[in-house]
């Protein structure tokens, strides 16, 4: 198969993203975001789940949620692109919402291929959130040895960097069976659930490890009997949304820094007059543009060209990766004495940013997954 012009981004997908961008830049203004999630600075500040419920409500509302869910399950079924699209524009405004852990669980969802996990995909279409619970202590999270055990039908054990795990009401969780490695759907309000939340340095996000203390479930919970088989097959879009976030995100702090630059003056001039400076917003512009570039593309061979789309999204990430933290530190530096500070809103974006680099593996990481891939592993 072959991929579709302009990453099959066509009429449809421009309507969306351009109502989203001006929803969200009406909702939530920077001013209005650092008021909510960045009101406290202290460093020893109990870690607080802070976001807009009824903000997303609204998104809802709008069918954000349905996007990628498949029509027969009560979605739209529209395109990874078109998912992108909106995942870009929340990077654009570092939304805070469960929205892109919800879009990560209901990608999973898709490849279970089971009647209970089509019906819970329907029940997202309909404004349910969900997160992924799949990750061991360790890091890694497509291993068949998770943390997590199933034994006489109940669930024992930890699972670890649970995004937005205070937000959702579902846990899509990965468990060692006797058989072999499933997944289930375990509801928030569960007996034996513990969800402990975890500092990190994004305010837009909340992360936790969930511990599970006998935790029951049923056959009506199994969501699919291969854990390991429906987490690999979603990967490279779960990636793939990462990229388009920090894409987002990078394009917020290009275009903040560049309008700073327009009207702090040095020197008798504005900042923006100085080539030292001028010229490394050049290159962040050039690498924002090879990272979407490569984004659409992941996006695109995930719809259309799958053999590509494992390599494609490893692309992508690592591009994205690198274009985030190059973003963050030259919007900090170009602030100057007033870009290290709380009140500036530019700490927002960075450590949102910081995050979405090592989700799910950095730069480095990416590359060597990709190289073996290309060119099968490295001989011991």
């Amino acid at each position: 198969m072959t991929q579709a012009k302009n990453f099959a981004f066509g009429e449809d997908e421009k309507m969306l993203r351009d109502t989203a961008r001006k929803f969200l830049q009406d909702n939530l203004p920077t001013d209005k975001l650092h008021q909510l999630v960045a009101s406290d600075p202290d460093p020893y500040r109990e870690s607080l789940c802070l976001w807009d419920q009824a903000l997303w409500q609204q998104i809802v509302e709008l069918g954000w949620t349905t996007v990628i869910v498949p029509e027969a399950d009560g979605g739209m079924g529209m395109s990874l692109v078109a998912l992108c699209a909106l995942i870009e524009e929340c990077g654009r405004v570092a939304l805070p919402s469960p929205f892109m852990a919800t879009a990560n669980a209901s990608l999973v969802l898709r490849e279970c291929q089971t009647p209970i996990a089509r019906h819970l995909l329907g029940e997202i279409a309909a404004g349910k959130t969900a997160t992924l619970a799949s990750t061991a202590q360790s890091g890694s999270w497509l291993a068949a040895d998770c943390d997590v055990a199933l034994v006489d039908g109940k669930l024992s054990g930890s699972a670890w960097f649970v995004q937005d795990a205070r937000k959702v009401e579902t846990f899509i969780v990965q468990a060692n069976t006797a058989e072999g490695s499933a997944l289930y759907a375990v509801p928030i309000g569960s007996a034996g659930l513990d969800v402990v939340a975890d500092a990190i340095i994004d305010l837009t996000r909340d992360q936790a490890h969930i511990h599970f203390k006998g935790v029951p479930v049923s056959a009506a919970q199994l969501l699919s009997d291969d854990a390991c088989a429906a987490l690999e097959s979603a990967e490279p879009a779960l990636l793939t949304l990462l990229a388009a976030d920090m894409c987002g995100a990078g394009e917020w702090q290009l275009q903040t820094t560049v309008e700073y630059m327009k009207v702090r003056e040095q020197f008798g001039h504005p900042l923006g007059y100085f080539q030292a400076l001028k010229h490394p917003l050049v290159n962040l512009m050039i690498m924002i543009d090879q990272a979407k570039s490569l984004t659409y593309n992941a996006a695109c061979a995930i719809d259309s060209e799958p053999e590509n789309a494992a390599s494609f999204a490893r692309m992508a990430k690592a591009s994205a990766s690198e274009m985030a933290a190059f973003a963050s530190n030259r919007s900090i530096q170009f602030h100057g004495g007033i870009g290290f500070t709380w009140e500036c809103f530019v700490h927002l974006y960075s450590k949102r940013q910081k995050h979405n680099q090592v989700l799910l593996g950095d730069a480095k990481y990416q590359r060597g997954k990709l190289a073996n891939l290309l060119m099968g592993p490295v001989a011991a």
